[in-house]
């Protein structure tokens, strides 16, 4: 049977949409923009399951991707605000009150996850949400 002839009976060529691949590499851990994105023509196989590129901008990669990817969910995820290892602010506040100290976080997370943190002074261990870049608010007790 030749291939055109299997082409008709199967329904013809594979369907092409647009969709959204990386112009460029993008490494573990950068945050992904829109204009790092460019449209191109996919089968619709190959687009399934594939993020447009006002879901995927704001997030940051998983995995080093590489150019002419189709970002998918498992490729992204929220920003990282605190990482593993790295310093953080320790702010408690209890109403006009503000108390802050250095620390170093044992988690990382996203604004509003849980982490958990060390103070520097007194090496305590804190649990915390993560309230900014390299912040983490304790609840006032």
């Amino acid at each position: 049977m030749s291939f055109l002839l299997a082409l008709a009976l199967l329904g013809g060529p594979p369907e092409n949409v647009q969709v959204a691949v990386l112009g460029h590499a993008v490494s573990k851990g950068d945050r992904l923009e829109a204009g790092d994105f460019t449209m191109e023509d996919r089968t619709t196989a190959a687009a399934r399951g594939a993020l447009g590129i006002e879901d995927a901008a704001g997030m940051e990669a998983t995995r080093n991707l590489a150019p002419g990817t189709i970002v998918r969910r498992t490729d992204v995820m929220t920003p990282q605000l605190v990482r593993r290892g790295e310093p953080v602010t320790i702010k408690l506040t209890s109403g006009p009150l503000v108390i802050t100290a250095a620390g170093r976080a044992l988690s990382g997370g996203a604004k509003g996850d849980l982490v958990r943190v060390v103070t520097n002074s007194t090496s305590r261990t804190l649990d915390g949400t993560v309230d900014g870049s390299g912040i983490v608010r304790i609840a006032a007790p």
